[in-house]
């Protein structure tokens, strides 16, 4: 089910509707009467294929506020307005959405949409609070532009998140337990590109995608402070998450060392490039009919192993490794050996080329554990991979 709330952000959810219906998912929209002054009831018929009511009055033979919280599997309240939040946490049932919402026996996801000053009223942060408390998951709001000229905290998240989060809650019901409050975590996402002159480099295919699930999915856990160092991605920013972008090895080192020092956890996801050009040329590397002078390579530092000297009692450091099989070992051979040389705690393997990991939506992995643990992680979404990756940080003794 699908509730919407009166907000302007209301245009953004039909495309919301639409990805969750093209994968699959039969969806009832519910929106409330100030929902429609933004977007209609012939839109959200049309999207999702299904009639479209606001009050418990329509079909009131079938009791349609118990039938619909009966029959969801999940819940989306998306805007989730700050009037929303307060009757939903007040147990107000005054329309069909929040009559539904009080049926509802399945994970309930509010994704709130509001000017910031509304977000950071003590009164929302109370509502927040109290729904949290309740076991219903409560996104943070993205950072950017609001309506008008204003831009702050405030912006919902972007449809393909949404969608993403819903699609876990979906798979795994209790995929977003809040196990990360207070946590600083830290990741890295994307590929690095080392230049060889002012227009090539080398570089890798990675898209980013598996970086940006995880820190969705620790902010969705709610995590304290949540640090992304992306390199050369072309994402939009999770919401929750602090963005740092950088381009090479060396800034996202830089990076990555400036905010380590006081994280609690830090998952290097990035593929981050082994070798750079010894010599960067001063200009473009002209086409000649001589055959082109052989690239020297210069070794890159290994930023992991270099955290892992570095590292605080109590921090916690996950590794990924982007394997192939070869001659001298297959797939978890080489991470077995990376996992023991690198001394981290954990490392995601992946097998990678042939269409493999890299720029695709779905991914499959084995959690290596310094104990000796191993947790493989089937094929799916890349969301899933992430919460199965903090449900194994959490898992560690002590933690």
């Amino acid at each position: 089910m699908l509730g919407v709330a009166g907000g302007i952000a209301a245009y953004k959810v039909a495309d919301l509707l639409r990805k969750l219906t093209e994968s699959g998912h039969a969806v009832t929209v519910v929106p409330t009467e100030a929902a429609l002054r933004f977007v209609g009831a012939p839109t959200w018929a049309a999207l999702s294929g299904h009639p479209i009511a606001t009050d418990v009055w329509t079909g009131a033979e079938d009791v349609p506020h118990v039938q619909l919280g009966r029959d969801a599997e999940l819940v989306v309240v998306a805007p989730a307005t700050a009037d929303l939040l307060a009757r939903a946490a007040h147990g107000i049932a005054d329309d069909l959405l929040t009559n539904t919402l009080l049926t509802a026996r399945c994970p309930v996801l509010y994704v709130p949409a509001m000017h910031t000053e509304m977000w950071d009223h003590p009164a929302t942060a109370d509502n927040v609070a109290t729904l949290r408390r309740r076991g219903a998951t409560v996104l943070e709001p993205a950072i950017g532009r609001l309506t008008g000229a204003d831009s702050g905290k405030g912006r919902l998240p972007e449809p393909a998140e949404i969608a993403q989060l819903a699609e876990l809650l979906l798979r795994r019901p209790d995929a977003l337990p809040p196990d990360l409050v207070g946590r600083h975590v830290l990741v890295t996402a994307g590929g690095t590109r080392e230049p060889l002159d002012p227009v090539r480099f080398l570089g890798n295919a990675s898209s980013g995608l598996q970086g940006y699930a995880l820190a969705s999915v620790a902010a969705a856990r709610g995590a304290g402070q949540v640090t992304l160092v992306a390199a050369n991605t072309h994402l939009p920013d999770p919401a929750g998450a602090a963005v740092v972008h950088v381009t090479t090895t060396a800034e996202l080192r830089e990076a990555v060392h400036k905010t380590a020092a006081d994280a609690d956890v830090v998952v290097m996801a990035a593929a981050i490039a082994d070798f750079r050009p010894a010599v960067h040329a001063a200009h473009k590397i002209k086409r000649s009919r001589a055959d082109p002078p052989p690239i020297a390579l210069a070794k890159n530092p290994d930023i992991l192993v270099e955290l892992v000297a570095a590292r605080r009692p109590g921090q916690i450091l996950v590794g990924f490794a982007a394997e192939t099989g070869d001659q001298t070992g297959d797939v978890l051979d080489h991470g077995r050996e990376k996992l023991a040389r690198k001394g981290c705690d954990l490392l995601v393997v992946n097998a990678v080329g042939m269409g493999k990991a890299f720029g695709q939506p779905d991914n499959a992995a084995v959690i290596l554990g310094a104990d000796g643990s191993e947790v493989p992680v089937p094929l799916g979404p890349k969301a899933v991979l992430a919460a199965a990756v903090w449900d194994a940080v959490r898992s560690l003794p002590g933690r």
